[in-house]
């Protein structure tokens, strides 16, 4: 059974993406209220077993780290997967952002797009979600590293990922990397150039 580590995930009762059907979920998260597998933060991946999970999951928790700990994170995930896996990585398109905010001549309040949890300003965006960070009493939750596809790209080839795609979309960068050439099944499921 192929094995997925969701990193910062929430907890399991918030779904992964359709292509993990028939995964075991490894739910890693530092806070246990979600009740995670894995209770740490991703900077400490590396001090798990190394080579034990087929694929990383992380969705909007990359940005929550400063700059210079983004290496050790995505090296961390590195160390997890096994020779053939694959790290998803989903983060907020911040050129997509501003580009945005200057053609519709918003303001840094002004709502840039609705969501389930609510409008979203700008500075929701850039930031980190303020209802969540202030409801959270803590500031993990606040965005320290914005990114484009070009630094996500760097960041993934000096972590040692091989090969990465990307698509860009409702102003968010979806990355998937890969530690070798992906495999014939890897290029089925996500859809990828053969």
């Amino acid at each position: 059974m192929k094995r997925v580590l969701n990193v910062g995930g929430g907890s399991k009762d918030i779904p992964l993406p359709p292509q993990y059907a028939g995964f075991t979920q490894v739910l890693l998260d530092i806070d246990p209220t979600g009740q995670p597998d894995i209770c740490c933060d991703a900077r400490e991946l590396a001090t798990l077993e190394a080579a034990q999970f087929d694929a990383v999951y992380c969705s909007h928790n990359l940005e929550h780290y400063h700059r210079h700990e983004v290496h050790g994170v995505l090296a961390g995930f590195r160390h997890v997967l096994k020779p053939d896996g694959f790290a998803q990585i989903r983060v907020p398109d911040i050129p997509a952002v501003m580009k945005s905010v200057v053609e519709r001549g918003l303001d840094l309040e002004d709502t840039l797009y609705d969501s389930p949890a609510g409008p979203i300003s700008v500075l929701d965006v850039v930031y980190g979600l303020g209802r969540q960070i202030q409801a959270s009493g803590v500031d993990f939750y606040a965005h320290k590293t914005g990114f484009s596809n070009r630094s996500l790209t760097r960041a993934l080839e000096r972590a040692g990922f091989s090969r990465s795609f990307s698509a860009l979309g409702n102003f968010e960068i979806n990355a998937l990397a890969f530690t070798g050439e992906p495999s014939p099944e890897a290029r089925a499921l996500f859809g990828l150039p053969g």
